[in-house]
């Protein structure tokens, strides 16, 4: 088995994790997310094309946001986890076309009739736009200019929204550290010198997640230099 697949969740072990090691009730609210997120997801895979999104991506992430929790002695309730179960849901743009066209309400709407406006909420916020939507002589101040927007966002964000970023940050950090010739080493390093080491300890501090992201940008500055060409 390579070292990537060790780092799997199947919906099962996600599912004893919350009921038995962190005692969550998985009632028909976290169900109904993992539902939905098993929709939109299914069949995706990460950048090594081979790593299941949901196995090594979306449940990690959730888990992860409960055992940080549970570390600060703070109240989880179905709705933070159903927020970061579907931290992701409004990213794939075309998926979910496809798969509510029959929603002519259109997909936000659909999230909140059925999970409530925070759920919402929490999945727009943490979208990131596509590049189109900026303006710029390339795309590099495209994206520049994106970056700056998404930062504010996330700057003046809720406890909860931080808890789900600063998770999956630190998700696809390691992920991406072990996938060779990737070219997001590179601004993942550099977002994390421009924003993500100091947004842990913007208020509401998380001191365990500050340590965490210096410990996995420090990972990525060591790794060798043929890793961070582009492939």
């Amino acid at each position: 088995m390579d070292e990537l697949a060790l780092d799997r969740t199947g919906k099962e072990d996600f599912l004893a994790f919350l009921q038995n090691e962190s005692k969550v009730r998985v009632d028909d609210y976290i169900e109904g997310a993992m539902e939905v997120a098993e929709e939109v997801h299914s069949g995706l895979m990460r950048e090594d094309g081979t790593s299941p999104f949901l196995e090594t991506h979306t449940w990690p992430v959730t888990m992860d946001v409960v055992r940080h929790y549970r570390s600060v002695n703070r109240n989880i309730t179905s709705v933070e986890i159903a927020g970061a179960i579907l931290h992701d849901v409004m990213e794939d743009d075309d998926r979910i076309l496809n798969l509510y066209e029959s929603k002519s309400y259109g997909f936000e709407a659909y999230l909140a009739y059925r999970f409530g406006s925070r759920i919402r909420d929490i999945a727009t916020e943490l979208k990131i736009k596509a590049i189109d939507n900026y303006t710029g002589s390339s795309d590099v101040e495209r994206q520049l200019t994106r970056f700056h927007e998404y930062c504010d966002i996330l700057r003046d964000s809720e406890y909860d929204v931080k808890a789900i970023k600063l998770a999956d940050r630190l998700n696809n950090m390691a992920f991406i550290g072990r996938v060779p010739g990737q070219d997001k080493v590179r601004r993942y390093l550099r977002e994390a010198e421009d924003f993500y080491l100091a947004y842990p300890m913007l208020p509401p501090k998380m001191p365990e997640m500050y340590n965490r992201m210096r410990t996995a940008y420090e990972k990525l500055r060591t790794l060798p230099v043929k890793k961070l060409l582009t492939a």
